[in-house]
């Protein structure tokens, strides 16, 4: 049985698939700045042209590989909310629960945008990223509250994307994924005292 041929632009799409794949192995694992983007280029198995013609620089590749790990915890989120959660009320809570899923895949090593962010010079294609992330996880809460009937949405919002926060860095920091067990219960007596039944 003989092997497909690719078209110039089949190959092209695949060789940005592995560049893409060996970045969020490499990023998420070790770090954006700490890890070399020849590192990158001998994991993915491409010729250094391969990422400019792709990305354009390492700063393209860390763009699109931090554009990823969002579609992709939008997407999750989204699903997972919608296929376990009936109401705006539970889907509050829920987060949390499918915010948990997380921590017990192996590799589990927290939020890629903190870490990413953590040594990124500010103005960066890193900060760009993680603020339309914490816009998304900001909006998340604070829609789900407002049609849940919070009296005060806003603040709910601010309470339950901070109870996230340290849930991610709880769970990452010290290896025990109950965080998700502490957070949801936590996010359950707040939300319960902004809608009342």
């Amino acid at each position: 049985m003989s092997e497909k041929v690719l078209s110039p632009r089949e190959r092209s799409a695949a060789a940005r698939a592995r560049l893409l794949a060996a970045a969020d192995e490499l990023f998420y694992a070790e770090g954006v700045q700490s890890v070399g983007i020849d590192r990158v280029i001998q994991h993915a198995g491409v010729a250094k042209a391969t990422l400019y013609s792709a990305f354009g620089s390492k700063d393209g590749l860390v763009r699109a590989y931090l554009q990823a790990r969002h579609a992709a915890t939008v997407e999750h989120m989204t699903r997972e909310l919608e296929a376990r959660y009936e109401t705006p009320k539970e889907r509050l809570v829920g987060v949390f629960e499918v915010q948990g899923l997380s921590f017990i895949e192996p590799g589990f090593r927290g939020c890629a945008f903190i870490s990413a962010s953590a040594d990124a010079p500010p103005g960066g294609v890193v900060e760009q990223a993680a603020n339309d992330y914490r816009t998304w996880l900001r909006e998340l809460f604070f829609g789900l509250a407002q049609q849940a009937g919070a009296k005060d949405a806003k603040s709910l919002a601010q309470q339950l994307v901070l109870l996230y926060d340290g849930a991610g860095i709880s769970a990452w920091l010290d290896r025990d994924p109950s965080a998700e067990t502490a957070a949801r219960t936590v996010a359950a007596a707040l939300v319960d005292a902004a809608i009342p039944d």
